[in-house]
C-alpha cells in the first residue's frame, strides 16, 4: 500500500454506497457487529492499493466517510475489522478485500485462490482458524459510477399484464451467434438492443423480454477448475452492479441504451433476480462480500450451531430477509433497476426463500408486505417462482394480490396430456382457462398463471420431443445433475434422426405445445431459441454451458415454426377472447347469448361429469363464445363482441370424428391444423351440424362464419 492520505470528511450515513454528488464522494456501508471498517482505494487497473481510509462515522449501524477528492471512476472496497468467531456466526476478517453490496458497477472478474477463503482450506480444524492471506489482487473492485444519462422521450410501455407475452431469453445465449450483431457486441446489452435482435423480437410479436440474472456474478469454482462457466448466472454477488461480461464497454449507459431502444419498440424488460442466496455459498464457501461485512446479519445461521447456515435454497446459504438493513438493501436494489434503469418488472428466482418469517413460508412475510406498500414496485409486473427447496416450500397459488407465479402445473400438464396420459383432460381445462383451481381468490385474475411449457431450466422444445432422457454428460458430473422428471417423448429415436415421419410427428407435437401455450388464459412465457427449433443435444440442465450448446444457432433459422409462433402471436394479439381479463364463469353475458366457454364432445353435446371421468379420454373440445371478459374492451380500441372459436385438441393415437356445433348458425372455417406443416388459414369451411376429422396427436382450431342475415322487406 503506498500513495499520501488524502482528506476525509465524516460524510453521512444514506444513502448506502458509493454516491457521487458533483463534488465529491459520500461512502456507506452497513456492518451492525463490526468494529472498524476501512475504506480502500486501488489505481485504474485495480491491481496496486493507493490507499486505505478508516471510516471515521459510525450512525445507525452505518459506517460512514466523505472523499472529497474521489472521482467517478474511483475503484474501491473494503476490509471491515470484528470477531473471528464462526462458532458465534461472526466470520470478520480484514485480510480479505470485500465487495461493496451496493456497488452499482464492478471492475474485473473473480479469479480464483485460495487466498479468497477466510479459513485455511484444508486445515485440521476446517474453517475455525483465520486465514490471514490477502485475497485482493483476485477480486472485483466497485467502481463509483455517475448515473446521469439523456432518456429523451423514452416511455415505458405499460402493457397490460393480461395482455402481456413474455419471451424469456439470455444476453449472451441470444445474441453470440447472431449474424446481424456486430462481433464486437455479441454477448451484450448493446447485442441486444442491435436492430437485427429488436427486428426478430417484434416479428415474433412478443411484449416482454424476460432476461435470466444480469446482476454481478461468480464462476463457481468447481466449474473453472472443470474448464465450465456459470452461464446461468443464478450466482450472486451484487444487487445493483451489471455484471461485466454483459458490457462491452459501455458502462451503465449501455444497459439504459438498451431499455430505451426495447421501450421505443413496444418491448418491455423483465429481470430475473436471485435474492435468495449468494456466491458465497455454505460455511466452507469463500469471503467474498457479505460474510465478511457481517455474517451474522446478512444470512440465516442455524439456530442450534450458528457456524451453519439455513439452506432453504440447496445452494449453500440463504439471505436473512427478516433482518431490516438486509431487507433494505433488496428493496433499494429493486428501486434503484426500476426507477434508475427503468426496467418494468421482476421474476423473482425462489421466491418462497424471500417469504419465510421464523423458518416458515408467510403471505404477510416483511418483504411481501414492503413490496406490495411501495407506489413505485407494486405497479410493476411481479413474478414470483413460488418455490425453494425448504421445508413445505412449495407455495404454488399462496402468494397475495399484485403477484403473477410460473405455473409448473400448467407445464407438467400440457407435457402430460400431449404424451397421452390417461385422466388428463380435467387438468388441461384447468391449465388451458387460467388455473382458476389455484388463482381464482382475493380478486386475483388468470394473469396470475404464468404459463409456460419449456423454460431455461430443461429441454429444449426441440429436445422436449426428442429425447426420452437427459444426456448431460458434457456438464462432467456423470449425467447425474438435471431433472429425470421432463414428460418427454422423443417419438421413436432418441436424438437427431433422418426418419421423415418421425422428425414431422416431431414437428407436429412442437405445434401442439405451442398452440396449447399462446392459445391459453393467463401469461404465457416462450423459451428463447424454441421458435427457431433450438436443439442443446438432450442436456436439460445448461447452466454451465457458455458456448455453442446454449448460444442461439440463427443458421438454424427455423422459417415454419418461427412463422407460426408469430401467427399465434398475432392472433392472440387481435382476439381478446384469448386473453381475457377475468376468469370464465360458464353462462352467457350482456355481450353474448352464448356461453363465455363450453365444453363440447365428439358428438357436438355438452360435456357431463361423467366426461369428464373418463380416464381413457385423450381428446377435449371448447367453444368460445365471444365474450372478452373486459369492461372496458371497447375503449381500447376492440369490438364488444370478438368472434366465436371453436378449439379441439386431440392427443389420441387415432383421428376423432367431430360434430361441428350449431350455434352461432353458419359455418366453421378452419384457422390452424396443427397436422399440417402449412400455416393457416385453409380453405376448408363446414357448415355448422357438419363433422370433420380432427387427426391424430393434433389440434384444430376453427372460427364461426355467422351467414348473413336476410333483407329485411320494404314497407309500402
Amino acid at each position: 500500500m503506498a500513495g499520501a492520505a488524502q482528506p476525509v470528511w465524516p460524510g453521512k450515513p444514506y444513502p448506502l454506497g458509493a454516491t457521487w454528488d458533483g463534488n465529491g464522494v459520500n461512502f456507506a456501508l452497513f456492518s451492525a457487529h463490526a468494529e472498524r471498517v476501512e475504506l480502500c482505494i486501488f489505481d485504474a487497473r485495480g491491481r496496486r492499493e493507493l490507499s486505505r481510509v478508516a471510516m471515521p462515522e459510525y450512525t445507525d449501524e452505518i459506517w460512514h466517510a466523505y472523499l472529497p477528492e474521489a472521482r467517478p471512476g474511483t475503484l474501491y472496497g473494503y476490509r471491515v475489522y470484528g470477531p473471528y468467531e464462526p462458532q458465534r456466526g461472526h466470520r470478520f476478517n480484514p485480510h480479505k478485500l470485500l465487495i461493496d453490496p451496493y456497488a452499482k458497477a464492478l471492475s474485473g472478474t473473480l479469479r480464483w485462490t485460495d487466498a479468497h477463503f477466510g479459513y485455511r482450506p484444508g486445515g485440521p480444524r476446517g474453517d475455525l482458524t483465520m486465514d490471514r492471506r490477502d485475497n485482493a489482487s483476485g477480486i472485483p473492485k466497485g467502481i463509483v459510477v455517475d448515473t446521469a444519462f439523456t432518456w429523451g422521450p423514452e416511455a415505458a410501455p405499460g402493457t397490460h399484464r393480461h395482455e402481456s407475452i413474455i419471451y424469456e431469453a439470455h444476453v449472451r445465449g441470444l445474441t453470440m451467434r447472431h449474424p446481424g450483431v456486430p462481433p464486437a457486441l455479441r454477448g451484450t446489452f448493446a447485442g441486444l438492443a442491435a436492430p437485427a435482435v429488436v427486428e426478430h423480437l417484434l416479428g415474433l410479436g412478443i411484449t416482454a423480454v424476460e432476461l435470466l440474472p444480469v446482476h454481478a456474478f461468480v464462476d463457481d469454482r468447481p466449474l473453472v477448475e472443470r474448464g465450465l462457466r456459470n452461464f446461468w448466472g443464478y450466482n450472486s454477488i451484487g444487487f445493483f452492479a451489471p455484471d461485466p461480461r454483459y458490457l462491452s464497454g459501455g458502462g451503465l449507459g449501455e444497459f439504459k441504451t438498451m431499455v430505451r431502444t426495447l421501450h421505443d419498440a413496444g418491448i418491455e424488460i423483465i429481470l430475473d433476480v436471485v435474492y435468495n442466496h449468494t456466491a458465497e455459498g455454505n460455511h466452507l464457501g469463500p469471503t467474498l462480500s457479505f460474510r465478511g461485512i457481517d455474517n451474522a446479519s446478512y444470512y440465516r445461521l442455524a439456530a442450534h450451531d450458528p457456524r451453519h447456515y439455513v439452506d432453504d435454497t440447496g445452494c449453500g446459504n440463504t439471505l436473512n430477509l427478516e433482518h431490516p438493513r438486509v431487507l433494505q438493501m433488496v428493496m433499494d436494489s429493486l428501486r434503484y433497476w426500476a426507477q434508475e434503469m427503468r426496467v418494468d418488472g421482476f421474476r423473482f428466482d425462489l421466491a418462497a426463500a424471500l417469504c419465510r418469517e421464523r423458518g416458515a413460508f408467510d403471505r404477510s412475510a416483511a418483504f411481501l408486505d414492503a413490496v406490495r406498500q411501495d407506489p413505485t414496485l407494486s405497479r410493476l409486473k411481479l413474478i414470483a417462482e413460488p418455490w425453494d427447496l425448504g421445508h413445505e416450500g412449495y407455495r404454488l397459488g399462496a402468494f397475495p394480490p399484485g403477484w403473477s407465479e410460473w405455473n409448473d402445473r400448467y407445464r407438467d400438464g400440457v407435457r402430460r396430456f400431449w404424451l397421452s396420459h390417461d385422466g388428463m383432460v380435467p387438468e388441461l381445462a384447468s391449465r388451458l382457462t387460467g388455473s382458476s383451481d389455484l388463482f381464482d381468490r382475493e380478486g386475483r385474475r388468470p394473469r396470475a398463471s404464468v404459463n409456460f411449457v419449456t423454460a431455461h431450466d430443461g429441454f429444449t422444445l426441440h429436445d422436449l420431443v426428442s429425447y426420452d432422457a437427459k444426456h448431460n454428460e458434457a456438464n462432467l458430473q456423470e449425467n447425474a445433475d438435471g431433472s429425470a422428471a421432463n414428460f418427454s417423448w422423443n417419438c421413436g429415436v432418441e436424438g437427431e434422426t433422418d426418419d421423415a415421419q418421425i422428425l414431422a410427428l416431431r414437428r407436429k407435437q412442437q405445434r401442439n405445445l405451442l398452440l396449447t401455450l399462446l392459445l391459453s388464459q393467463g401469461v404465457p412465457m416462450l423459451r428463447a431459441g424454441d421458435e427457431l427449433s433450438q436443439t442443446k443435444s438432450g442436456n436439460n440442465n445448461t447452466y454451465c454451458q457458455d458456448n455453442e450448446m446454449t448460444w442461439l444457432d440463427w443458421e438454424r433459422d427455423d422459417a415454419g415454426m418461427l412463422a407460426f409462433v408469430s401467427t399465434l402471436t398475432r392472433m392472440r394479439r387481435q382476439h381478446p377472447v384469448f386473453r381475457r381479463p377475468r376468469f370464465f364463469h360458464g353462462g352467457p353475458s350482456e355481450r353474448s347469448p352464448l356461453k363465455d366457454i363450453a365444453w363440447l364432445r365428439a358428438d357436438g353435446g355438452e360435456m357431463v361429469q361423467a366426461d369428464w371421468e373418463r380416464a381413457e379420454s385423450h381428446a377435449i373440445g371448447l367453444m368460445l363464445g365471444g365474450d372478452p371478459g373486459d369492461r372496458f374492451i371497447g375503449l381500447r380500441g376492440y369490438p364488444e363482441v370478438d368472434d366465436t372459436f371453436l378449439l379441439w385438441l386431440n392427443a389420441a393415437p387415432h383421428d376423432i370424428e367431430i360434430k361441428l356445433p350449431l350455434r352461432p348458425a353458419g359455418r366453421w372455417r378452419l384457422l390452424v391444423d396443427t397436422s399440417r406443416e402449412r400455416i393457416g388459414p385453409f380453405e376448408d369451411s363446414i357448415a355448422a351440424g357438419g363433422t370433420c376429422a380432427v387427426p391424430s396427436r393434433s389440434a384444430s382450431l376453427f372460427v364461426a362464419q355467422r351467414m348473413p342475415e336476410p333483407p329485411r322487406a320494404r314497407r309500402r
